[in-house]
């Protein structure tokens, strides 16, 4: 009887956890479905779902109307130079809090925190400045590094949770065979966290790839990614939901490929150390 129980239980959460799964993908896949619509099917009432004469020509408009290679190449530059340059500054800065002893780091973590809780809208009118007086406004390594700098108190917490799982031992090991600070941290520290850096490249890499706030904000042509490549679709004259759908198909269909790819290294990084 308690085997029953337990079967159903089982079977209980496996069914919820469908219903939230499917009640979370539902927009993608209503964005997906409104891509092959016409506009007229697009704004229907009641709305269509399977049922609808299917097209491509609105992917057709969209390719014709806008540079999409121009726009995702800004997008893969910009996400990925912020994912290794945040990698590059967050690893040594994780180590030394996770096996440097001090009293300060849980302050340390939780001030960088903070970081995250001020409205982006606050800051944004010192950093264009910045940008403007630089030269640097419409550019993609401005981009990087902002975006890299914004991410940057996530992947140190990731990074922490993670080598904070990793036996100190095995490092003062390493240090007794002659290893210094950079072999330690190359050759032994990074291979044994390589779950959970490669999720947290993917998380920064994510972020990076749908940041709307600054990217409008502090491009305009050259370096414009995809969230732009979106906003151009909403003009003056209105809304047209299944270009607008088409534009946005085209935008995440990368990083939903990559995640789809990516789900087993990403699952297995963020339980990284939660079984003993």
């Amino acid at each position: 009887m308690a085997r029953a129980v337990t079967n159903n239980r089982k079977a209980l959460n496996t069914a919820l956890a469908w219903l939230v799964g499917l009640m979370i993908f539902f927009p993608i896949l209503w964005t997906i479905l409104t891509s092959f619509k016409t506009e007229a099917d697009a704004i229907a009432n009641p709305p269509v779902l399977f049922f609808f004469d299917w097209t491509l020509e609105n992917y057709r408009e969209v390719m014709e109307r806008s540079n999409y290679a121009r726009f995702l190449s800004n997008s893969i530059l910009i996400a990925g130079g912020s994912t290794i340059l945040g990698l590059i500054i967050a690893v040594p800065a994780a180590w030394s809090m996770a096996f440097v002893p001090s009293n300060r780091t849980k302050d340390i973590l939780l001030w960088m925190l903070s970081t995250k809780m001020l409205p982006a809208v606050g800051v944004l009118y010192p950093i264009y400045l910045l940008c403007i007086q630089l030269g640097v406004l419409d550019n993609r390594f401005a981009l990087v590094v902002i975006l890299m700098l914004i991410n940057l108190p996530i992947i140190v917490w990731m990074l922490y949770t993670y080598f904070k799982e990793i036996p100190g031992e095995i490092l003062e090991a390493a240090r007794m065979d002659g290893a210094g600070l950079k072999e330690e941290i190359l050759y032994v520290l990074t291979p044994m966290a390589v779950p959970g850096i490669a999720s947290t490249m993917l998380l920064n890499f994510i972020l990076a790839w749908n940041e709307a706030f600054w990217t409008l904000n502090l491009t305009s042509v050259d370096a414009a990614p995809l969230t732009a490549f979106i906003a151009s679709y909403s003009s003056p004259e209105g809304l047209f939901f299944a270009k607008l759908s088409a534009a946005s198909t085209m935008a995440i269909a990368p990083i939903l490929i990559l995640g789809w790819f990516s789900q087993k290294q990403l699952v297995r990084g963020l339980t990284f150390g939660a079984v003993k």
